[in-house]
This record gives structure tokens, C-alpha cells and sequence, in this order.
């Protein structure tokens, strides 16, 4: 649905993009007409055009709200190159800043401001949105991130509660609240919280085929990660890490085995953290090894792999946080090593906190799903979108996919292991119980006297690993639960009873050391030099290309992306457009950029 010629025009001479994408045509539409809308769409979809075009279409200044210090400044840098009066007001700005800012916003020389919600509904931000209004030129509001209005989501804050305060008080001004991970409860939350009962919601697809998913059982997490870094020399990454000791201790590591590593985490100084998000955002090859705390809104397109050291505490978590790969299309790749103390560290973590009863028990469910998802002998991708409320066929770019698991009656296993937790009480964890289900008569055993059990050495057919894949797939389908209480004890679920009587069978994957996927297989390496429309023969024109943004980003201060997108890049190396017309044809190439760039690149064409 492309029937609005000025937004057509807009995205075409403004942003250099030919056509709308998917839901974005109707979005834009029905925004700049006047109508509330909460889009959901994922990470590289598109999301930000569907606010900005209706703010330049409509009269008066864009307010966006953005939780996100850093997409702020990467968001206005790039508006401002595309030819759009852009501005920030946020904690990072001196007071000077500030005021000029606002005399800008006032004599009506900004089409969109990006603003921290802490400071939207100060008293003196809303002052001049009073008299915005009074005048008519409040064009919208864009609730960004709109996920962190929920207080059972990953990414919950306070100051999001309040913007419900902007319906109450410009009920005329449209606005639209975007997020690209919430499920079923999320969303209902976000309508409920923000006043959009009468929003139009709009859907996309939560699938990202260009990125690859693979999970493996963690034996040696360093070297596995190692292996796994080893396919993806040069390209930039994320290392996710639960503590931040061990996002020290990592990023120190990598560093030594030669990877350009950073670490990331709350307990790090403001500008230290700064800096490495700068280094990250703005230069080739850096990996940074961090907490949660990173990466929400990093607007760096060519992220090749997330990896997850530690199992994220939920489905939209781990959507969110893998979805920062890949952001530009390309094939990119995320990673995960997992092992049973994952689970035992975030069920503590869940009953140690001072959360309501209530929210404990979701918090419970989304770690059971997220467990489910690692333990799933079905394809990945299915698994994930089903978990959003999506339909998907098995995608044949997981680790599932391209090197099936075996699955097996595990039925008698489990009968064992249910039987060993029960003779010891219920009292253990999983590494006791396999001691005695394969008959390790070490000290701990003999001193409580399981070594007589008659479940002593009924599991000898078994070894270690495959023992923690079945207590594993036995957490993961609800038979046993970790109790946090007890050090991690496994205990016995009503569900335990059906499979103890046989009057259930249970089906398992089979333990196999998985070996790695063969080349053929691999082919979403995120190292390559260029993306895999560039052909050998451009392939030293696109590197000529990225030289040059390189330096003149360097020049502005701003991330590369900022200047153009590699696949901007690619298209140029491919083209090899020859005049001013030809550049205003490649995607992401709008009319300011071929005004401020387009001698550079058509000199640069020529003359390699």
C-alpha cells in the first residue's frame, strides 16, 4: 500500500529508499492521518520511518521518546546528514546546549526531537509542549522501546509509567508506541499502561531468517567460544555474560588469545563505558563482552554475531538481545553455550528477589520456556516465533536444522533419575545424583549412604554429559524443578508421576558430542570483507568504499552506518553508478547525501 505520494517522496528524496517495506506504507498513513498505533516490528525492520515521515508530514516538531542516550546522538546524526532538523535533549547536554535546543524547538526550526522521558514531563518540557499545542505544532508522539512500560518485562522503567500523561493531556496528538519484542502479556500491558485502547496494532514478522541460531551444552565455554570466534576474525560482535566479573574476566582472556575485546557493565565509571560503546559503535573488529546493561538501542547495523556465555532469563531477552546481530540483512549468527547451573543461578535469582508472588510465577514460566527453547529437538526459528504467537515452518538455519539432533524413548532413564531424587529426599543436585546413578562411590556419597541405594549404579550405561543432557530435557519439560532454596536441589513435579507409574513415555534428544558444522553448512561466517553481493571482482572497489567512510567519519565524529550503510556500500561497488541520477537510484543515497557526498563517490568510482 504505497497511495500517499508525499510519503512516497519523502522516503524517496529524503531517506533514498525506493519503496516502503511490509507494514511501513500503512503505518505511515495512518499515523500522519491522526490515528494512535502500537507496532510491533522486529530489530532492522524499519521502525523509525514509521514515525519520522509522519512527523515531516505533519505541521509542528516530532517528539520522540527514547530511553537511549547513544541511538539519540546515532539517530540525530544520521537525520541531520539526511537533510532533516533534527535535536536531543537528554542528560548528556551542558545547560548552553540545552537552551539552544529549546529556542530551536520554539521558533520552529526542528521537525523531530528526541527526548529522555525523565525529562518529557518535567515541568518546564511540558511548559513548552503546552505552547507547542497552543500553536499546533505538535506533529506526534513516538513512544520508542514501548516494552519498558511493563513491569514484568526485561527492560522495565518507572518513567515510562507516566507517559499515559500525554493522552490525558494533548488527547489529539497521534502517537505511536514501537517495540520490537514483547509477547502476548507485553502487549497488553503496554495498551494498558499508555491509554492505546483505540490504537491501531500493527504485527510483522518477529522472524530474522538472515541470522543463524545455535545452542550448545557448555563443557569448555572459553574454548568453545574460542572455536566458535575463530569463524568470525574481524567482524564485531557482542559476548553476553551474567555477572559482571566474568565480563572482566572474559573480555581479559580474549584480549590475550588475540580478539579485540571490550568489557561492558554497570559497575564500569560513566565514561569509561562511553568510551567503549564509542570504540564499538564508531571502529571495525571490536567484540565487546558485556551484561545486559549494553546494547539496548545499538543502532550498529553490521553487529555478525551475538553470543550468550549464560542462558538470558527469558524468550524476549534472548530475541532482543540476538536481534542486535544482523540489523543490515546480512548473515549473521547467534551463539550459545548453556549448562543446568544456568538454571539453577536463575531460579535464585527469581526467589531471591522482592518481586510480587505474581510476578515471580511469570518470571518462572518465560525461564521454563527459555530452558524449552534450548532443550527443543525441533527447529529453533519454529520454536521462537511460536513463542510470539507466530506460525513457522522449520527454517534450515539452525543448528537443528542443519545437523539434527537423534531422539530417543527416554522414558526408563527418566524413571531413574526421578527414582534417584526421591531416595535422596529430594535434596540434591544433578551432579550427586549422576555420582550415584553411575556409581561413583565418592566421599559425599558414601558419607550420606547412597552408595546402598538400590538406584546406586543403575545408569552405568551413561556418561556424565549424557546424564546432564537428560536432567537438562527433564527441567525443560517440567518433570523436575530447581529449588533455589536448597543450593539446587531437583524435586519432583506432578508431572513426575505419570512417567515414574509409565503410564507416559518421554521422548529425548540423544547426548552426541555435536561435531561442528561442516564448512558447507557454515555458510553465514560473519568475517567476510563484504556482503555476499559483492562479487570478487568489486570486492576491492567495496573496500575502497569503506576506506573513504571510514575517514570521513572519522572527519564528523560520527559512526560509519551514520555516513551510509554497507549495503549502501555494496550497491555502489555493484552499480558503479556514473552520474548524480545513477547515485540518487542505489537504496539509502537521498538527495542530501548525493548534494554532500556524490562528487566524492562518483570521482571514487571512476577511478578505481
Amino acid at each position: 500500500m504505497e497511495n500517499n505520494p508525499a510519503a512516497l517522496d519523502i522516503l524517496q528524496r529524503v531517506f533514498g529508499y525506493p519503496s516502503f517495506r511490509g507494514q511501513q506504507a500503512e503505518i505511515v498513513d495512518h499515523v500522519s492521518g491522526g490515528g494512535d498505533a502500537l507496532v510491533l516490528m522486529p530489530t532492522g525492520g524499519g521502525k523509525s520511518l514509521c514515525y519520522q515521515i509522519p512527523a515531516l508530514l505533519r505541521p509542528g516538531v516530532g517528539v520522540v521518546v527514547s530511553p537511549l542516550i547513544a541511538l539519540m546522538q546515532d539517530q540525530v546524526d544520521a537525520l541531520l546528514l539526511a537533510g532533516v532538523r533534527a535535536a536531543f535533549l537528554n542528560s548528556s547536554l551542558d545547560f548552553e546546549a540545552v537552551v539552544d535546543t529549546e529556542r530551536r524547538l520554539m521558533r520552529g526550526e526542528l521537525d523531530l526531537v528526541y527526548v529522555a522521558p525523565e525529562r518529557l514531563l518535567t515541568e518546564r518540557f511540558v511548559g513548552l509542549m503546552d505552547q507547542l499545542d497552543e500553536r499546533g505544532q505538535l506533529a506526534l508522539f513516538a513512544i520508542d522501546e514501548a516494552h519498558c512500560v511493563s513491569q514484568w518485562g526485561h527492560d522495565f522503567r518507572p518513567e515510562y509509567i507516566q507517559l499515559s500523561k500525554l493522552h490525558e493531556r494533548y488527547p489529539h496528538i497521534p502517537r505511536i508506541a514501537l517495540t520490537a519484542t514483547a509477547d502476548e502479556l507485553t502487549r497488553q500491558e503496554i495498551i494498558t499502561r499508555l491509554g492505546l485502547d483505540t490504537a491501531e496494532i500493527f504485527v510483522s514478522s518477529f522472524d530474522r531468517p538472515n541470522i543463524r541460531y545455535t545452542v550448545v551444552e557448555r563443557d569448555n565455554p572459553r574454548k568453545q567460544l574460542l572455536a566458535f570466534l575463530a569463524d568470525h576474525r574481524g567482524a564485531a560482535g557482542i559476548v553476553y555474560c551474567l555477572s559482571r566479573r566474568k565480563v572482566d574476566e572474559t573480555a581479559a582472556w580474549l584480549n590475550q588469545q588475540g580478539v579485540n575485546a571490550l568489557p561492558y557493565h554497570a559497575g564500569l565509571d560513566a565514561e569509561t563505558r562511553q568510551r567503549h560503546q564509542q570504540r564499538f559503535l564508531r571502529e571495525d573488529g571490536i567484540v565487546m563482552v558485556a551484561t545486559i546493561a549494553f546494547g539496548m538501542g545499538i543502532d550498529k547495523p553490521d553487529v555478525r554475531f551475538v553470543a550468550h556465555l549464560d542462558l538470558p532469563k527469558s524468550l524476549e531477552a534472548y530475541y532482543q538481545e540476538t536481534g542486535r546481530a544482523g540489523r543490515d540483512g546480512e548473515p549473521s549468527e547467534a551463539w550459545m553455550t548453556y549448562g543446568l547451573n544456568d538454571v539453577v543461578i536463575h531460579r535464585q535469582m527469581i526467589e531471591d528477589s522482592n518481586s510480587p508472588e505474581e510476578q515471580k510465577r511469570v518470571e518462572r514460566q518465560k525461564l521454563d520456556a527459555m530452558l524449552a527453547y534450548c532443550e527443543s529437538a525441533k527447529c529453533r526459528r519454529t520454536v521462537l516465533l511460536n513463542y510470539f504467537g507466530e506460525d513457522a515452518t522449520p527454517c534450515a538455519n539452525c543448528d537443528v536444522c542443519l545437523d539434527p539432533p537423534e531422539v530417543w524413548d527416554g522414558t526408563v532413564a527418566a524413571q531413574k533419575a526421578l527414582s534417584a531424587a526421591l531416595r535422596t529426599g529430594q535434596r540434591f543436585g544433578a551432579g550427586h545424583l549422576i555420582d550415584i546413578l553411575r556409581g561413583k562411590a565418592t566421599e559425599k556419597v558414601k558419607q550420606f549412604g547412597h552408595d546402598s541405594l538400590p538406584t546406586f549404579a543403575v545408569g552405568t550405561e551413561f556418561d556424565d554429559m549424557a546424564w546432564r543432557s537428560i536432567f537438562r530435557q527433564l527441567l525443560a519439560t517440567g518433570v523436575l524443578e530447581a529449588d533455589a532454596h536448597a543450593y539446587g536441589a531437583l524435586k519432583l513435579t506432578e508431572a513426575a508421576r505419570p512417567v515414574l507409574k509409565s503410564e507416559t513415555t518421554l521422548t529425548l534428544r540423544r547426548h552426541i558430542p555435536r561435531a561442528k558444522l561442516k564448512a558447507t553448512k557454515a555458510s553465514a561466517t560473519g568475517g567476510r570483507a563484504a556482503p555476499a553481493a559483492v562479487s570478487e571482482a568489486d570486492a576491492p572497489l567495496f573496500a575502497a568504499l569503506r576506506q573513504w567512510r571510514a575517514e570521513k567519519a572519522k572527519e564528523l565524529g560520527v559512526p560509519a552506518y551514520v555516513i551510509l550503510h554497507d549495503r549502501t556500500l555494496a550497491e555502489l561497488a555493484t552499480q558503479h553508478p556514473q552520474s548524480t541520477t545513477a547515485l540518487l537510484q542505489i537504496p539509502g543515497i537521498g538527495q542530501a547525501k548525493a548534494d554532500r557526498y556524490g562528487e566524492a563517490l562518483l570521482a571514487l568510482l571512476v577511478a578505481v
